[in-house]
């Protein structure tokens, strides 16, 4: 089975999406099986990462904005593919850093995540976006 997510945006950030899958998931009627994530943009990212303290999500998006800052920086002065803003190759570079895809167990219909773990889209441009994750499920 096959689906796509829809995922609003409002810039920088990671943007939990968990529940939507856990109930498409328990909706395919099979108790065991692989799930599949794939993000369809290049200037995001796909995490499983902490959902109970939201600090880990602000620690991450801090972290990879001074690991990675925008083309303005004077330390960015080597990009070329400038003309999209100064948050997008920043972000195409971060998207190459993280995964854009995640391979999920499926147990007792429900994926197999952790007891903290959460479904996360890292949204790396600064606009708001519309991001489609396509969703493959395979009992």
């Amino acid at each position: 089975m096959q689906t796509m997510f829809e995922i609003q945006t409002r810039g920088q950030g990671l943007y939990e999406f968990t529940d939507e899958v856990t109930a498409w998931v328990d909706g395919q009627g099979s108790d065991i099986g692989l799930l599949t994530l794939f993000v369809r943009h290049t200037s995001c990212s796909l995490l499983i990462q902490e959902n109970a303290d939201p600090e880990v999500q602000t620690d991450l998006r801090n972290f990879f904005s001074r690991l990675v800052p925008p083309s303005t920086d004077p330390r960015m002065g080597y990009l070329t593919h400038t003309y999209e803003g100064p948050d997008d190759m920043p972000a195409h570079i971060k998207a190459a850093m993280m995964p854009v895809s995640l391979t999920i167990p499926v147990s007792r219909g429900r994926p197999a995540l952790g007891t903290w773990q959460g479904l996360f889209l890292f949204e790396h441009r600064n606009a708001p976006h519309t991001r489609q994750v396509a969703a493959h499920f395979c009992a």
